[in-house]
């Protein structure tokens, strides 16, 4: 099966890694725990990569900056719940040890990924301005068109 787009990017597929060691992770608790936190640490975990799926799917460089703006919220979202999960004693010292490196990677990933992608949208604002000046009057001595007003007539 050949990859798509956005199955080649990195940051992509280390939302994977860390959405799957949660999953691994928040499936051992107990019930109430699981239920509880334990879901929503996987919906937010499991949202970072398929916000950067949609967006790169997206018709539009700005469609596709809103969604990786709302990955980058499911990262912090995420991050709140494995805080949450810490403090509760839910995770070992080694669960955290494997966790924070792929979220030390992915967070500036995801904000370099969204500079680029923003820096697309600023080039096509230009590309767009530049054809727009290309087509209008060529010399400053030519005289808008009059007008017609209903008071004049």
């Amino acid at each position: 099966m050949t990859r798509t787009n956005f199955e080649n990017l990195r940051i992509y597929r280390l939302s994977e890694l860390l959405a799957d060691e949660i999953w691994k992770i928040a499936s051992g608790w107990k019930p109430f725990a699981k239920d509880t936190l334990g879901k929503q640490m996987v919906r937010a975990a499991d949202s970072i990569g398929a916000n950067i799926a949609e967006g790169s799917g997206r018709g539009s460089s700005q469609d596709n900056r809103r969604f990786i703006r709302m990955a980058r919220g499911s990262l912090c979202e995420t991050q709140h719940w494995l805080r949450r999960a810490f403090n509760r004693k839910l995770l070992t010292g080694r669960q955290v040890e494997k966790l924070k490196p792929l979220i030390d990677e992915l967070s500036p990933k995801v904000n370099s990924y969204l500079h680029a992608v923003s820096d697309t949208v600023e080039s096509e604002r230009e590309r767009l301005f530049r054809r727009t000046k290309d087509q209008s009057p060529k010399t400053k001595d030519q005289k808008p068109k009059a007008r017609l007003n209903a008071a004049t007539s």
